[in-house]
């Protein structure tokens, strides 16, 4: 299983995470937290970058990539771990829709 360690937790693909990232919008800066799937983790080292994935209003599909050492991200929480996930990429949640592509 592919995973990686962030801060004090470990993240696995599969797992559905929180992101708070940091916003900046003219001289205000704020946290909006993007919470789905991670589907993707690629790279080494400092060019280590994720995925996650999640069903936004009228079920449009939304995905965000990060570099894992961003600093505009504050921090990943994990919300639900996974369990029976065989594959190191999860692209075909895509091609699904409704509960189906929010379970995995």
């Amino acid at each position: 299983m592919i995973s990686v360690r962030v801060g004090e937790q470990e993240i696995h693909i599969g797992d559905t995470i929180r992101v708070h990232n940091k916003v900046v919008e003219g001289a205000k800066t704020r946290i909006q937290i993007f919470e789905g799937i991670l589907i993707r983790l690629r790279g080494r080292d400092v060019n280590k970058t994720f995925t996650v994935r999640k069903i936004g209003a009228a079920g449009i599909g939304v995905e965000r990539t990060w570099p894992l050492d961003s600093n505009s991200i504050v921090k990943i929480d994990v919300k639900k771990k996974t369990t029976g996930v065989r594959r190191s990429k999860l692209y075909y949640l895509r091609d699904l829709t409704g509960k189906s592509a929010t379970r995995v």
